[in-house]
């Protein structure tokens, strides 16, 4: 069995789209997902699974839109995809709070973005970088108050989800207990 992580977009915040952790982990089991770990309540899942990945993304999203009324978008990368992607990241050795550091997943490369405007947004504190698979931001004054994230989805054209580096660091080191375990 090969090991993913699933990261699901707006999924437990503001009392919207509620979605226990105990429930997606059930829904994962009877599809077929082994040895299912979640992190937080925002919808984080590491598990096992020996299948088609895109049937299996394409069957939780339905089965979370039958029993909880909303459609989920879900972002599965398996563990060597996760991996590669946090050791891009060039804050990751910022000796800074983790929490300023951002690693916005991209569900595909954004070769339409706005990079001028993303530029014209970004704060003084504020740096970045685009790869393929991920933009990576450091704001040191937070994300809530940021002109630049309040438009960062818009301005790459794609969908994106994003996870500070504290819990970057957290779902590798449950990718790595449950490949050891496996």
């Amino acid at each position: 069995m090969k090991t993913y992580i699933a990261l699901f977009r707006g999924i437990n915040v503001g009392g919207n789209n509620v979605l226990p952790m105990k429930e997606l982990v059930s829904m994962m089991e009877a599809l077929g997902c082994a040895s299912v770990k979640t992190y937080i309540q925002s919808g984080n899942a590491v598990f096992t699974y020996d299948g088609d990945i895109k049937n299996l993304n394409d069957q939780l999203t339905s089965e979370i839109e039958q029993q909880k009324s909303f459609h989920p978008n879900i972002h599965i990368l398996t563990k060597d995809e996760f991996k590669r992607i946090a050791l891009q990241n060039p804050y990751a050795e910022i000796e800074t709070d983790p929490k300023t550091v951002h690693v916005n997943f991209l569900l595909t490369p954004a070769v339409d973005a706005n990079l001028a405007k993303i530029e014209e947004l970004q704060a003084d504190t504020e740096q970045f970088k685009l790869t393929d698979d991920a933009f990576f931001l450091h704001a040191p004054d937070g994300i809530g108050r940021s002109k630049l994230v309040a438009k960062l989805e818009k301005l790459l054209g794609v969908p994106i989800t994003g996870r500070n580096l504290r819990t970057v660091n957290k779902l590798s080191e449950l990718l790595h207990k449950i490949a050891e375990a496996s």
